[in-house]
């Protein structure tokens, strides 16, 4: 039933080989891998675009890799392409985020520099989970991992690297579908942006709402791809693109540039740097899953791994436990 140009789960190469499920194809077994790490679970303590947000209904880094899943897989059913390899790079491509999101993604990159969230994420697959046995993923969904991040100013994405499977694109574009919707959806809530100044071009060929806008992209995507001649493509309409791109700016312009300059922004790149200097100085403080004596990784890298792997939340309780001093009496 898949399209000629979809991903075949038999045979997908390993890093290790391993013998076959009985009751699973290759990539269900990679999602599960995926599904079931810590890495995983800490995902919803880690910040989206806001930080420590007043409500309960901000987007957090798992709720988008849900969200960016699903509209993935949707477009990936209606192309015939394998769902279980969109899953399973959905899951795990952002699994490297900092704690703080893109704030803490700079400060971190200080320490060491070239860190990207989407490397990061590999490096967690490969290397740092399963107590440095990594979860020995198939060589198509690392690269999708790998290859899902975008340059700032494009949505589709063409100049990051094209993923090695149709799949791997699909999970691509679908991470700037979902967030760009749901980023704004957020910053209304927030009261950054106020409905009235979303751009009319955005209105007029997306639609006024969260679900018409996700649905328009959608469902232009499945209609200008092509899955089944040559070597395939996933597209978005000149027309939609266009808009796309100007939702993007907007956010650009309107949240995340202002977001960057708050005092909440700037202090969670303080606890970030602050972290860093601290075990840059103590490395012998460093959990030992961190710095295995049989992976001598440079103290930079030790240091990238443990703090990019922590949450908001252990974050500010370690920053408050080093530095802030505490009360006692007789």
């Amino acid at each position: 039933m898949l399209a000629p140009l979809a991903i075949q789960s038999e045979g997908s190469p390993r890093q290790r080989p391993e013998e076959p499920s009985e009751v699973r194809t290759e990539f269900q077994r990679d999602r599960d891998r995926i599904l079931h790490s810590k890495s995983f679970r800490r995902l919803m303590h880690k910040t989206q675009v806001f930080i420590a947000p007043a409500g309960d209904h901000y987007r957090t880094r798992l709720s988008h890799t849900l969200e960016v899943t699903q509209v993935a897989r949707t477009i990936g059913r209606a192309l015939r392409l394998n769902e279980d390899l969109i899953e399973a790079i959905g899951l795990g491509h952002d699994l490297g985020h900092t704690p703080f999101g893109h704030a803490g993604e700079t400060a971190l990159a200080e320490v060491l520099p070239g860190f990207r969230h989407n490397e990061q994420s590999l490096r967690i697959v490969d290397t740092l989970e399963k107590d440095g046995d990594g979860l020995n993923l198939t060589d198509i969904v690392r690269d999708g991992i790998l290859r899902h991040s975008k340059p700032h100013h494009e949505i589709t994405g063409e100049a990051a690297g094209r993923p090695a499977s149709l799949e791997g694109e699909v999970l691509k574009i679908s991470d700037g579908v979902a967030y760009i919707n749901h980023d704004l959806d957020d910053a209304i809530r927030a009261g950054l942006v106020h409905v009235d100044e979303i751009p009319p071009i955005v209105n007029e060929r997306l639609g006024i709402t969260h679900a018409a806008r996700i649905n328009t992209l959608v469902c232009d995507i499945v209609e200008q791809s092509d899955c089944e001649t040559g070597s395939g493509r996933i597209a978005m309409s000149d027309h939609v693109h266009e808009a796309a791109n100007v939702l993007r700016g907007f956010l650009f312009r309107e949240v995340y540039m202002p977001l960057n300059e708050r005092p909440d922004t700037l202090k969670a790149q303080h606890i970030v740097r602050a972290l860093c200097s601290y075990f840059m100085e103590e490395i012998e403080r460093l959990p030992h899953d961190y710095r295995p004596p049989d992976r001598p990784d440079p103290p930079e890298r030790q240091v990238a791994d443990y703090v990019a792997s922590m949450t908001d939340r252990f974050a500010v309780d370690l920053y408050q436990r080093l530095f802030v001093p505490r009360y006692w009496s007789n």
